[in-house]
């Protein structure tokens, strides 16, 4: 029998994906390098970061820097550059990765899957055919060829300035 290792999915598992309390798109400008925190890119109201737990390769999360869990709270600014952000963000895995298709999506409480239902997120999946296997349906386990750190060393470079919404 074959085996798939995957021992950072356990830190998940058992239910230590939290950040030590600390909510994990509350991210200083001092942290804006730090490899742990999986920035790819930190704008004056939003920041990019790598899913630390993603569905695929490429897994991008958005969100608003100010802790704030309704999109309806959102300043017209915030909204404005989510929306540039995630424009950015499309672009720029569609530029690393070629996927054949893209999920964007939010979960907005913990009754819809939030995993961080008090601070506000987009995901974005970067998509192909077949990427589904039998280890997801069988034994909800994904298996990834990229590690995190490759990933970020992919994206993060892509993640430059943001152009204003109209």
């Amino acid at each position: 029998m074959e085996r798939i290792f995957s021992p950072w999915r356990m830190e998940y598992i058992r239910g230590g994906g939290s950040s030590g309390g600390r909510c994990i798109f509350c991210v200083g400008e001092d942290e804006r390098d730090d490899p742990e925190r999986l920035v790819l890119g930190l704008y004056p109201a939003t920041l990019a970061v790598l899913n630390r737990y993603p569905y695929n390769n490429g897994h991008v999360l958005l969100a608003p820097r100010r802790h704030v869990a309704d999109l309806s709270d959102l300043t017209p600014e915030e909204r404005g550059e989510l929306i540039s952000l995630l424009a950015l963000g499309t672009k720029a895995i569609g530029e690393e990765y070629s996927p054949e298709g893209l999920n964007i999506g939010m979960n907005l409480g913990k009754a819809a899957g939030a995993g961080v239902e008090d601070h506000l997120h987009l995901h974005l999946v970067p998509r192909w055919k077949g990427d589904t296997n039998f280890m997801t349906s069988v034994v909800s386990t994904r298996v990834l060829p990229e590690s995190l750190r490759e990933t970020h060393a992919r994206l993060s470079g892509r993640f430059g300035p943001l152009r204003p919404s109209r």
